[in-house]
Order: structure tokens, then C-alpha cells, then sequence
């Protein structure tokens, strides 16, 4: 492998299971009653106006005190752990509408939302909808399944917890520079497969002039940051395409490798999402997975979560291979899933 990485990783982001099992205070912010008063009233405020959340910027959500906070939280996103829960939001007491924009207003003062489909939902919603990951054109996050350890397309990927199921559905998290450390300690004859291009299937979602899969690494080294970017069923069913370059034994191997890392529980952290929990998690160093789950029989109380897709100023830039996944890779306007029918809209359902 011609490429010059540190010997080992050692930053905040470089974090294991015990440092934030033993450190709360470094993931979990809980709401005050301040904040949350001031959070409730910028959002009637905003939903007054009558547009719609998806056009929220940080000027149409006026939080003074709050935003001293998330200015904080974005330079931990990307300069620290690169996590942080916030709990207390009282979605219960709340219409959907309310705890959208809200979540949405938040998003603002963090970064620009991006599409997270081909109809340019900026607003998604994680929920069941009784596909099977089998589907070559289903998203996991549409399925009741294990999800696996992945990245999203997007600087940072924001969690509403709406509603739990009745069991599982846990959120993991792990750091990309922690797999590595390990791997090269473990297995550094496999890990250079883990810098060339592999395909990763576009799931039927795919921007116009581009083929059906990209072909980004594993991990790419670039102006001295390590950039994560996998999901591991997306590229097997890259499979399917007859000129995708081909995994060879060693590709899986390697695959499985890193698979064993992300789910080794010394290296990755388990939280489970109450209702009003909100996840923000940097994409570009750390992967997220949720475990299979059980709903409830009644589908008003089935698991629901929002997410939010958002591109941050002042992130890190990207090799051009991030192109394939994100079209633009200028800083603060790079990400999302965008079409030639792409409207940028929140939907509330």
C-alpha cells in the first residue's frame, strides 16, 4: 500500500466502547427547561409563517441561547468524537408538525439539509414498510432488519426517536480509525484491499449520466484525514451488474475482516433511542448499524424515526471519487441523493 497513514490513530474520534460507556457526559446533552421553551416557541414561530419545514434555514429559527450549544456541537461533529445525543424533547405533548421543525430547526444551525431520495425528501422517515432487504431497489432503513454497520450520504446524519418498537432496534455506533487501528495490528496484508475501488450498488436511486453502482474505497487517505464509506449489502448486490469489477475471494475476506472489527463489542457502542432522543453522528469517521427489532400490533405505535442528511461549512474535503455519491463535493453544499425530478420538500408523513 503506497500511501503514508499514521502508525496509529489516537484522537477523540479514534474512540473504543469503554471511553464512552465511561463518559457520558461526552456523548449526552439533556435539554433544560430554557431550551426547551426557547426550542418550542422558534418552532410555532416558524410553522406560523406557513412554508414549508423543508425550506427552514438558521435565520427562520431563532434559538439564542441554544445555538451557542450547537455551534459547540459542530466543531465536537467534526473536529471531536464526532456524536452527541440530546434528550428531553417532549415529542408526545408535540404534533408531528411541531417536533419536524423543531428537529429540522436544529439541523439549520448544524448545516444545509440534503435529499435523501430521488423526491428530495429532506425529511426521512425510518419506519418498517414491510420490504425485504432482498429487494435489490429496497433501503435497509425501510426494513425490520439488522441494518449492518454503514454510512449514509452525507456529512452528518441526524435521528429523531418519534416512537421505540416494542423490542430491539438499537442504535450502534463505531469509529472507522478504531477499525483500522485494530485491523492493522490483526490483519495488515488485507487491509490495502480496503483502499482500491469497490462497487457499491445505487439501490435504483441513480443521478443522471451515472452507472447504477459507485466505485469509492472502503477507507480513502486524503489530505490527512481517513474517510470511511461502506455498506456491506449494497456491495454485494453491486454484484448484479455484469461490468461491476469484481469481488474476489480475498475482497470478501477482507470485507469479513472488517465486518468482525465493527462488531466486536471492545470497539463499538450501544444506546438505545427513547422517544425525543436525538442522534447526530459525523459520517465521514464514524459507521452507524441498528439491530433487527419487533413493532407493536397497532400501526399508530409502531417504531418512527426522522433523520436529517446535512452538509456542514468548514468540513474536511473529500477526493474526487466522492463525486460518484455525492455529485458536488464543494464543502457545505456536497451530499444527498439528487435526480432530475428532485424537489427539495420535508414531508410529513
Amino acid at each position: 500500500m503506497n500511501i503514508e497513514l499514521p502508525e496509529r490513530f489516537s484522537g477523540p474520534d479514534a474512540w473504543e466502547s469503554a471511553d464512552l460507556v465511561h463518559s457520558q457526559e461526552s456523548w449526552l446533552k439533556v435539554l433544560g427547561m430554557h431550551e426547551l421553551a426557547e426550542l418550542e416557541a422558534a418552532a410555532q414561530s416558524y410553522i406560523e409563517t406557513g412554508r414549508d419545514i423543508g425550506e427552514i434555514r438558521a435565520i427562520d429559527f431563532q434559538i439564542p441561547v441554544f445555538s451557542v450549544h450547537l455551534q459547540q456541537l459542530k466543531k465536537k461533529l467534526l473536529h471531536g468524537n464526532g456524536i452527541e445525543v440530546i434528550r428531553g424533547l417532549p415529542v408526545a405533548a408535540y404534533t408531528q408538525e411541531i417536533a419536524a421543525c423543531i428537529f429540522c430547526g436544529i439541523g439549520a444551525h448544524l448545516g444545509g439539509a440534503r435529499s435523501q431520495n430521488a423526491q428530495g425528501h429532506i425529511l426521512g422517515h425510518v419506519r418498517d414498510t414491510g420490504l425485504s432487504s432482498d429487494d435489490p431497489t429496497a433501503r435497509i432503513y425501510q426494513t425490520a432488519e439488522r441494518q449492518s454497520f454503514h454510512t449514509d450520504s452525507a456529512d452528518v446524519v441526524g435521528l429523531l426517536c418519534l416512537k421505540q418498537a416494542q423490542s430491539g432496534g438499537e442504535s450502534l455506533l463505531v469509529s472507522a480509525l478504531s477499525i483500522y487501528n485494530r485491523y492493522k495490528q490483526l490483519r495488515p496484508d488485507l487491509l490495502p484491499l480496503l483502499f482500491e475501488p469497490i462497487a457499491t450498488d445505487r439501490r435504483g436511486e441513480i443521478p443522471d449520466g451515472e452507472l447504477p453502482y459507485m466505485t469509492i474505497p472502503v477507507f480513502s487517505w486524503y489530505e490527512g484525514h481517513l474517510t470511511v464509506f461502506y455498506q456491506r449489502q449494497y456491495i454485494e448486490s453491486a454484484q448484479r451488474f455484469e461490468d461491476a469489477p469484481r469481488l474476489t475471494a480475498k475482497h470478501v475476506e477482507a470485507l469479513d475482516v472488517f465486518d468482525s472489527l465493527a462488531n466486536d463489542p471492545e470497539l463499538h457502542f450501544t444506546m438505545q433511542l427513547a422517544p425525543g432522543d436525538m442522534q447526530f453522528v459525523y459520517n465521514h469517521s464514524q459507521l452507524h448499524d441498528r439491530t433487527g427489532f419487533t413493532d407493536w400490533p397497532d400501526p399508530a405505535e409502531r417504531r418512527h424515526l426522522l433523520r436529517l442528511w446535512l452538509s456542514i461549512e468548514g468540513d474536511r474535503r473529500l477526493p474526487r471519487c466522492f463525486t460518484q455519491r455525492y455529485g458536488s463535493i464543494e464543502v457545505g453544499n456536497r451530499g444527498g441523493i439528487v435526480t432530475s425530478n428532485t424537489r427539495l420538500h420535508a414531508p410529513l408523513d
